[in-house]
């Protein structure tokens, strides 16, 4: 299926995106990149640049960077935000702010913005982003600390504080998009390119 002389190059060390991309059957090998997320977002924005396409700049940013490690592979960046409204939400770093992001999210519908950048020998080949809308269910105090005492401290892991795939399910009510994209690639789109390509034969 995969006709690239090489497997890809993922710029990330995320199991559910390694996860997605073995799924569709498409080999990949994870590096870890090293860019200032926070520093670079703060520039993006503060030049002017769209919360809607923080996710695209930030997938870019890994791409480029796996490919100045591996020039001749097909290196792919991925990345994803969470807006509640206007407002961009980071991962918390314990749980007590956990708690307080999913009191924030609680009743409300925040968006997830996916996106995937390919890059090859410093150029960047493709981008695209995709978006999914979520509506939590309304959780008082006592729900949210019984959530988080059976999901543990992984979820700080996650910028929403769920994983939908797990436990996360519960938290919501209504969900529109696509369930990969949610997971952190828009999986949709990035096969599209890659058949555009001939990268792929499926």
């Amino acid at each position: 299926m995969w006709s690239g002389a090489d497997p890809l190059i993922l710029a990330s060390k995320s199991a559910s995106r390694r996860a997605l991309l073995a799924a569709a059957g498409l080999p990949a090998k994870s590096v870890a990149v090293d860019i200032d997320e926070r520093a670079l977002e703060d520039r993006f924005l503060g030049g002017g640049g769209s919360l809607e396409r923080l996710a695209a700049e930030l997938a870019q940013a890994k791409a480029l960077a796996a490919s100045a490690l591996h020039p001749e592979a097909y290196c792919l960046g991925a990345d994803q935000t969470l807006t509640l409204e206007d407002r961009l939400l980071h991962k918390p770093r314990d749980l007590t702010e956990a708690a307080h992001s999913l009191a924030a999210l609680a009743g409300r519908t925040h968006r997830l913005t996916s996106a995937f950048c390919i890059a090859r020998s410093g150029a960047i080949l493709g981008i695209e982003q995709d978006t999914a809308e979520l509506h939590m269910r309304i959780l008082d105090g006592r729900a949210i600390a019984q959530y988080l005492d059976l999901a543990g401290p992984d979820v700080i892991s996650s910028v929403g504080v769920y994983q939908l795939e797990g436990l996360g399910l519960h938290l919501f009510d209504r969900i529109d998009g696509d369930h990969a994209t949610i997971l952190g690639i828009p999986m949709l789109k990035l096969l599209a390119w890659l058949r555009g390509q001939d990268l792929i034969s499926l």
